[in-house]
Order: structure tokens, then sequence, then C-alpha cells
């Protein structure tokens, strides 16, 4: 048990430090962990850690649609492909049918790979910006 403390306390401080952007590039890493863990699960026949699973993805992709910001014009159009995603989620839940939670997972990697790029170049502009200070 002790030899996970440093690595939890990590964690934590990772968490704690992090910028909204990094804990946004968090969530949809996670939710990716959550859906691919999940359609293993629904391989191996484990109904019960499938549906928590997927369950757990659809908890993310709600924490995002949460914190999208409703006046800006960026979130309307990102809302429904959340949308999408929670229903493929669910459908895939329902039918266990890889093929839903496969493309959820390929969306979930699409935001989370321009999430990424957003991250870098902010650095970069700021580090950019500092140079010139």
């Amino acid at each position: 048990m002790s030899a996970n403390k440093p690595f939890q306390t990590y964690q934590n401080n990772s968490v704690n430090t992090a910028s909204s952007g990094e804990l946004t590039l968090k969530l949809y890493n996670g939710c990716i962990k959550f859906i691919k863990q999940a359609i293993r699960d629904m391989e191996e026949e484990k109904f019960e850690a499938k549906n928590t699973n997927v369950q757990k993805a659809q908890n993310i992709i709600q924490e995002l649609m949460v914190t999208l910001d409703p006046k800006m014009e960026i979130s309307q159009q990102i809302m429904p492909l959340y949308d999408y995603i929670q229903y493929q989620l669910k459908e895939g839940n329902i039918k266990n049918d890889a093929a839903f939670l496969e493309e959820a997972l390929q969306y979930v990697t699409e935001f989370r790979d321009t999430w990424k790029q957003v991250i870098k170049q902010t650095r970069q502009s700021q580090y950019a910006q500092g140079a010139r200070v």
C-alpha cells in the first residue's frame, strides 16, 4: 500500500497544479481509456465491467458538456457532437455492440488530439511573448 503513496501524491499534485487546458486533456485521455477498456470487457464478455467503464466515459463527456460556455459559438458546435458521443456510448452499452463504442472512441480521440494542438500552440505563443518581454 505504501508503494502506491508516492504515485498517488504525484497524481494528486498533477491534477491540483494543472491548467484548465491540461485538465480537459486529462478528461479526454481518461474517457479514451475507459472506452478502450469497455471494448475489451465486451470482447471478454465481462458485461458488468463493460457497463461500469461505459458509465465512466459517459460521466466524463457529461462533465465536458457542463463546462462548455454557451455564450461561445464554438460551444454551440461542440455540444451536438458531445450529445452524439453520449448516444453512441449508450447504444453500444445497451446493444453490446463495440462498433458504437469504437465510433465514440474515434470522436473522443479527435477531440483529444485537437486539444493537444491547442495547448501546444498556446504554450508556444506564451513562450514567444515571454521571450519578447
